[in-house]
């Protein structure tokens, strides 16, 4: 595939975004400025990304409870995030989505979900709205490699193959559903496999390869945008941290987070784009330090956010 300059200098971007973003969330959540839950998609950045940019502004996505890196790269803005994430008045959703619960229509954002699966019908609802409609949108579900063992899952993809639904059901497969590892659990190695039951095309992709999920989703939503249904994509990846921050790492051996953690996606990408020309190493640098300041102006404008008036505890809650 023949991939434009620009689109592989924002995809750089966008990584580069959602690692600075979590991390920093990391180090925020730790020193105690932000209530609730933290599910960290640091190591994950190039699934998001790749998938993202291979979508147009109003199609659809539908997240999970680690969905911070999915709605960056559907084009959220880091200082709404930031003060959502600290319940703050600004934040997208008015401080009352916090960090599991984050969603913005504006951008096709159909919400991340605290509930496993929790996304995967509501994006088969909205491919069915879209192809009743006649509105050329597809639409694409994050979830992870637990819930593809959850009934919705099943439910969902039966539904989408039935009505050849444009719907592309996107598994980041980390290993782990929480601390059980997934081997244990499934007797097949490739999530991807499910596919062959419902009919439907059932994909593996290197899941720390940006460029690999971009061309993967790219032909996958151009299929469902033809009338052709949809697609089953298992990206294999890692996620740095344990499922939610502050718990212990028990059950991961050393030697695999090791292993993961060289294989991350960003150095890579970039080593790319500077060895093919499209890129020169003070450019790159340059990009950082933009994502850097746009970080640091995130922060502060959450710490200096107001809360939400205690009165505006039900507006917002119904359609």
């Amino acid at each position: 595939m023949d991939i434009p300059n620009e689109k592989l200098i924002e995809m750089y971007r966008g990584m580069l975004r959602i690692r600075h973003f979590e991390d920093r969330v990391k180090d925020l959540f730790a020193a105690g400025e932000m209530p609730g839950f933290v599910h960290l998609y640091l190591g994950e950045e190039a699934i998001a990304v790749g998938a993202c940019s291979a979508l147009e502004k109003d199609d659809y996505i539908t997240s999970t409870h680690r969905g911070h890196g999915h709605i960056l790269a559907k084009g959220g803005k880091m200082k709404f995030m930031m003060a959502e994430l600290y319940g703050k008045a600004t934040g997208y959703n008015k401080g009352k989505g916090g960090s599991m619960h984050i969603a913005w229509p504006k951008l096709g954002i159909l919400g991340a979900n605290g509930i496993v699966s929790g996304g995967i019908p509501i994006a088969t609802g909205a491919a069915f709205s879209a192809k009743y409609r006649k509105s050329g949108q597809a639409a694409v579900c994050f979830f992870g490699d637990g819930a593809a063992s959850e009934g919705t899952f099943h439910e969902a993809v039966n539904i989408a193959s039935a009505f050849n639904l444009p719907v592309v059901y996107v598994c980041e497969n980390n290993l782990y559903g929480v601390g059980t590892r997934q081997r244990d659990v499934r007797n097949i190695e490739d999530i991807a496999d499910r596919g062959i039951g419902y009919g439907i095309p059932g994909l593996v992709v290197d899941g720390n390869n940006v460029v690999a999920v971009f061309e993967v989703v790219s032909e996958a939503v151009a299929r469902a945008k033809n009338g052709e249904g949809p697609t089953l994509i298992e990206c294999k990846t890692y996620r740095w941290r344990t499922h939610f921050e502050g718990e212990p790492d028990t059950y991961r051996p050393p030697e695999e987070v090791a292993y993961w953690l060289a294989r991350e996606p960003i150095a890579p990408h970039r080593k790319l784009l500077i060895e093919q020309g499209i890129l020169k190493e003070i450019e790159a640098n340059q990009i950082e330090k933009d994502v850097l300041a746009e970080l640091a102006d995130a922060v502060e404008f959450a710490r200096t956010s107001p809360l939400p008036d205690p009165e505006t505890a039900l507006e917002g809650l119904w359609a």
